[in-house]
């Protein structure tokens, strides 16, 4: 171990998560610790790495569910050991995600897989779950402060609760505060300009980025997808 560099460290790490190692991830985790490397570099660098390259094999179906399951279950574990490290103003730059299903709709997994991503990244989300009112989801972004609101269907009957959302927000004139992200089967990049979303992602590893653009610093008329 001594001999190791904090890349090799990451690059195994992230191999761990990969492989559904949850004991090798754990073991690393402790490593990465005992070395003094910082706990959200190895985060972000191993355990977050990992769960990307995770999504992008499921992405591409060389990966399932299953798999993808055992992944992110491996990087829990390595996250409990490197959590109560992080320095205090790590914590605090979370931001957080209003997530779920829009009204009418209970088809989930995507959703999951998107909440799994996002907390690995770092981010702390709010699930309300599946079949929610758009204006549950805007309450919720007041009542959290949550910066990003994002919101998941499979059925072309219930895209308009999408559309809703967004015009709540511009009713309640507080579309400056909260960016709405969509995603699921019948979405598109030209829905999502059509209603005034701030993004669009395919899938659960464009999410992450896309999230991570919009609390970033880039403009929020940046799309994914």
């Amino acid at each position: 171990m001594a001999n190791l560099s904090n890349a090799e460290i990451f690059r195994r790490l992230s191999d761990a998560v990969v492989e559904m190692d949850e004991e090798k991830t754990v073991k690393l985790a402790e490593d990465s610790v005992e070395l003094g490397i910082e706990a959200y570099e190895t985060i972000d660098e191993g355990l977050v790495s990992g769960m990307m390259r995770a999504g992008d094999l499921f992405e591409s179906e060389e990966y399932f569910i299953p798999e993808l399951l055992l992944c992110s279950d491996a990087m829990y574990a390595g996250l409990s050991v490197l959590q109560p490290h992080l320095a205090k103003q790590d914590k605090d730059l979370k931001s957080r995600v209003i997530i779920g299903v829009i009204e009418g709709d209970t088809h989930d997994i995507g959703k999951n897989l998107v909440k799994i991503m996002l907390e690995t990244s770092g981010f702390e989300v709010i699930d309300l779950g599946r079949d929610i009112p758009p204006r549950s989801f805007t309450e919720e972004a007041y009542r959290a402060q949550a910066r990003i609101i994002a919101l998941s269907t499979l059925m072309t009957t219930t895209m308009d609760g999408m559309a809703e959302v967004v015009r709540i927000l511009e009713q309640d004139k507080r579309r400056d505060r909260h960016n709405v992200i969509v995603g699921g089967g019948p979405v598109s990049s030209a829905f999502a300009a059509k209603i005034g979303a701030d993004g669009y992602a395919p899938n659960a590893s464009d999410a992450v980025r896309l999230v991570k653009s919009l609390t970033g610093g880039i403009p929020v008329c940046s799309k994914i997808g």
